[in-house]
């Protein structure tokens, strides 16, 4: 499991837990982030937290990896 992957499922499972951390997740998933995790995002990073239900599906395109920009913090990036 990647750390990316490792970090989302600790967000994840925080948010099954704790019913006060999802609702402030899903209202400003930054701020939850920060007061939970410790998680800082930069300004220009947006972030949005949205919850599948049984008739609710979330489908999400990754970017297309030859359109992304390597650069010497690539490996950085990782939140």
């Amino acid at each position: 499991m990647s750390t990316n992957d490792s970090v989302k499922a600790k967000i994840i499972q925080k948010a099954w837990e704790d019913e006060a951390f999802k609702q402030q997740l899903l209202a400003n998933p930054k701020a939850a982030l920060k007061q939970a995790f410790n998680i800082t995002l930069p300004d220009d990073i947006k972030v949005k937290a949205v919850e599948e239900t049984s008739t609710d599906f979330v489908l999400v395109i990754p970017t297309n990896p030859a359109k992304i920009l390597v650069t010497s913090n690539a490996e950085a990036a990782v939140w």
